[in-house]
């Protein structure tokens, strides 16, 4: 159905836009009088694919996505609106103007008019099932299904804030050192492609034997010149095989067990994806969910094949009577701490208490572990780059000072 963008005057007189769905601007204009608004302007909102269809496509419309920030910012808006008292649709109708980008208005307008249509909040929400997760929907579910929407909304808006906030700390924390390596890579480039062979040309004329380390660096160099584009397209090739075998069964799998069994960052991925296990599961089970389903959604979003069969066979096990705690103790993934802090969650009737505990200690854990880790990484890079420098200006003058030895 069409989406149209209106500029229209409320009944007190005052100049409101939004967005409306309705199948022609006669229908949108009707829609419009109905609610006791009087439109002044409508216009048509294209979406993607004609968009990309026309001439005349911005390129900033054409990458217009919906950001993990923004659902945050909606949730927490619409919380406090509810909160205060404003009815869905009419806090949602509030929302819709004050969104950024003309994606995420679109879809608001069209989750209001499928609830003004008769549908749930949480129905209408998994119309968009890439931008709200399995968790958003199904604790707005259990919102609505126990009256307590508002209360629903405010803990979705602590958990997505919670994760995008992680999210850019450990970004922040490997900005420097991915910087710092990538130009470090341009710089070593462009010495041996460069500036090495037009300093090697001296030697071409002498008539002894150089040392090996002048013979290799001339050789890397002469590589470097002259099939710097093989590698380009070698590396550009290996990245799309890779990504390839990631989308298959076997690949995925072979992916995300050597993530979780590297030397030292694999302990991070474990602590990272537990942490993510506790806190979904915490805020599913605080909002009337029940341990099975709870447990059927939590494994879909912890973002590890490993990780999902171990929960997929506690799951099982749960249901048979076990305990969390001691469904999960059968594997090798999950850290000591978490099975321990879980079954005493699960002994003194806590356990939504103790899985956020849970959450907030591995959270730190990473946190504090990938902080420790760059500040030893910046040194060691530092350090290699020096050493391989070195060793070039050494190989330049080795040959220089065996020439001064001759001359002696």
């Amino acid at each position: 159905m069409p989406v149209y963008e209106y500029t229209a005057l409320d009944v007190k007189g005052k100049t409101i836009s939004g967005i409306i769905d309705a199948e022609s601007p006669r229908t949108a204009r009707q829609k419009l009088r109905a609610s006791k608004t009087f439109p002044v302007s409508i216009k048509e909102v294209h979406d993607a694919a004609t968009k990309k269809a026309s001439r005349f496509l911005s390129v900033s419309d054409a990458f217009t996505r919906v950001r993990p920030n923004e659902v945050a910012m909606m949730t927490r808006q619409l919380s406090t609106l509810v909160g205060a008292g404003f009815p869905l649709v009419s806090a949602i109708d509030i929302l819709i103007p004050q969104s950024r980008t003309k994606a995420f208005k679109k879809m608001l307008a069209k989750i209001k008019d499928s609830i003004v249509e008769g549908n749930s909040f949480a129905r209408s929400l998994s119309l968009y099932p890439g931008i709200f997760s399995s968790l958003y929907i199904n604790m707005v579910r259990a919102g609505e299904t126990s009256g307590a929407l508002e209360i629903v909304l405010e803990r979705l808006a602590d958990i997505t804030e919670k994760q995008q906030a992680l999210k850019h700390r450990i970004r922040s924390a490997l900005a420097y050192p991915v910087l710092m390596s990538f130009i470090g890579a341009l710089v070593l480039f462009l010495l041996l492609t460069f500036i090495v062979p037009n300093i090697t040309t001296i030697f071409s004329d002498m008539n002894q034997t150089l040392p090996a380390p002048t013979r290799i660096l001339i050789h890397t160099s002469d590589f470097f010149k002259n099939y710097w584009w093989v590698m380009g397209i070698a590396i550009i090739f290996l990245l799309l095989v890779f990504r390839s075998f990631k989308n298959t069964t076997k690949g995925r799998y072979l992916v995300d067990k050597t993530k979780l069994f590297l030397p030292g960052f694999g302990i991070l991925a474990k602590k990272l994806s537990v942490a993510r296990f506790a806190r979904t599961l915490a805020s599913l089970l605080e909002n009337g969910v029940s341990m099975m389903p709870a447990l059927n959604i939590v494994k879909n979003i912890v973002g590890n094949v490993l990780i999902f069969d171990i929960l997929e066979e506690a799951s099982k096990d749960v249901g048979k009577g076990k305990g969390l705690g001691a469904a999960l103790a059968e594997n090798r993934i999950f850290p000591d701490l978490s099975i321990q802090m879980i079954q005493v969650g699960e002994q003194s009737g806590e356990l939504e208490t103790m899985l956020n505990k849970v959450a907030d200690v591995f959270e730190n854990e990473v946190e504090n572990s990938i902080t420790s880790l760059t500040s030893l990484l910046e040194p060691a890079m530092i350090l290699l780059m020096g050493v391989i420098v070195g060793c070039i200006v050494l190989s330049i003058c080795l040959p220089i000072f065996e020439m001064n030895q001759l001359i002696r």
